[in-house]
């Protein structure tokens, strides 16, 4: 039986993707040095045009380390008080059973706290040194072994899924997937794993496709659009003629006047700028703001309001502490607490 209960006082239940990579592991120190984690590039990025806001200084929570059982804590109680319903974690299976980044997960499910609803999200991705500029250098490959591997992917999340934490709709586990094109059959996959769900008597899987518009293509439930802001065509000239900048603003305009598909979640973006993992080959959305934020979050709820039943007015956010890349809920030393009071503004009805 479902635990979490949709809160009546808000407009839409919101999922924030949410990333572990905030703690030393044995691989990211051989490849990117001794006790590299996702603050590494967020501490040393630097202004690369005038007005350029960086670097961005964590306030509230400070420079964490996720193997921190307080730090957990402390995010999931902030992210409940403005409104948020789960996070959606990262998950990183490589194939054969590799895995990255998946301590502070496992310590979640395992201690029972923080007690705040969850779900996964496979990132099912080759990793590479394009975040340093290096795209063609391969660190892990993402490789599909067939169906033992996927047998044992399930059996790794069992736990996982019979947690009365874990987020469902319509009595099913969410689980998303960065690209189910990658798969070499997502049908296989998706069939594969309903049929274990079924063996385990655990409820069935509600998938979601991330990198595409097309969820019945994939054999999934929904989609949920990766990168809208890839889709910008006005970029603000700078002196660097690698670097692409735009105005947050145009990517506000594009969202509010694109038709969500009738299987399709929207996602919400409070800023964008990754330019302190690819420095002047970045992305930059430039003069976001909370009231800006406030607009487009107003804008998706409208959407799944019209579209779908109060279980299913998901809105996926884009992030709650993707700080590398500029899109996070956390508090800054600039902004504060603001973005987060634009989102708890915006989802309470009136």
């Amino acid at each position: 039986m479902q635990r979490l209960i949709v809160n009546s006082n808000l407009r839409a239940r919101v999922i924030a993707f949410y990333l572990p990579q905030f703690h030393p592991i044995p691989e990211n120190d051989k490849w990117w040095g001794k006790g590299f984690t996702e603050w590494t590039n967020v501490g040393k990025a630097k202004p690369l045009f005038e007005g350029h806001y960086q670097p961005k200084v964590p306030s509230d929570l400070g420079y964490y380390d996720l193997r921190v059982a307080e730090t957990r804590k402390a995010q999931a109680d902030m992210a409940r008080e403005y409104g948020i319903e789960a996070f959606c974690y990262w998950h990183y299976w490589f194939g054969n059973a590799k895995q990255l980044l998946e301590r502070p997960f496992q310590e979640v499910v395992k201690s029972g706290e923080p007690d705040f609803p969850f779900c996964l999200g496979w990132a099912n991705q080759t990793w590479s040194g394009i975040w340093h500029g290096a795209p063609n250098r391969i660190l892990i490959e993402q490789k599909y072994p067939g169906l033992d591997d996927y047998k044992a992917h399930f059996y790794s999340l069992l736990e996982a899924f019979k947690d009365e934490r874990y987020m469902k709709i319509n009595g099913k586990l969410v689980f998303l997937i960065y690209n189910p094109a990658d798969l070499p059959s997502s049908k296989e996959f998706i069939e594969y794993w309903q049929e274990l769900a079924k063996k385990e008597n655990i409820s069935e899987f509600y998938f979601i496709a991330h990198m595409s518009d097309n969820a019945k293509e994939y054999y999934c439930d929904r989609s949920v659009d990766n990168a809208p802001f890839t889709k910008l065509t006005k970029p603000v000239l700078t002196k660097n003629k690698f670097l692409k900048v735009f105005e947050y603003c145009e990517l506000v305009q594009y969202l509010d006047e694109y038709v969500l598909k009738k299987d399709e979640y929207p996602l919400i973006i409070p800023n964008w700028d990754n330019t302190p993992r690819s420095e002047s080959k970045g992305l930059v959305l430039k003069k976001s703001t909370p009231e800006l934020f406030t607009k487009m979050v107003r804008n998706a709820i409208d959407k799944v309001q019209e579209l779908y039943p109060t279980e299913e007015r998901i809105i996926f956010l884009k992030a709650w502490n993707e700080w590398a890349e500029g899109n996070y809920m956390e508090p800054d030393l600039k902004y504060g607490h603001e973005y987060l009071k634009a989102l708890k503004n915006a989802l309470i009805k009136v």
